[in-house]
């Protein structure tokens, strides 16, 4: 059970994560890229981002890449955050695949 202030921070999280994913999706991973979903561990120290990635011919490939430069998205997440939260927590990132998923069992009722 998440208490209101994890979500108001992975509120934050995933809004300013979406801003940097947009800006950097179309030069740095040459696809595009959505933040469906934030959660925070209760101790605020880990932040868990699921993306959506579109128009990518490999998914492993860029989520490959996102984790590589996980160090240069969280510094810039923390200039962008550093007035509302004093410590920038851990991220890790993980392919959201809830919208293939449904795709596949909508082919599927549609046999």
């Amino acid at each position: 059970m998440n208490s209101t202030r994890q979500q108001k921070i992975a509120a934050l999280l995933q809004k300013e994560l979406a801003n940097i994913f947009l800006q950097d999706s179309k030069s740095l991973y040459n696809c595009m890229i959505t933040v469906t979903k934030t959660t925070i561990t209760s101790d605020l120290s880990i932040a868990r981002a699921y993306l959506s990635i579109y128009m990518a011919p490999d998914k492993d490939v860029v989520i490959k890449a996102i984790r590589e430069n996980t160090k240069d998205i969280r510094f810039r997440l923390g200039q962008q955050i550093r007035n509302q939260l004093r410590v920038v927590p851990h991220l890790e990132f993980f392919i959201d695949d809830t919208l293939d998923y449904m795709e596949h069992i909508d082919r599927l009722l549609k046999k």
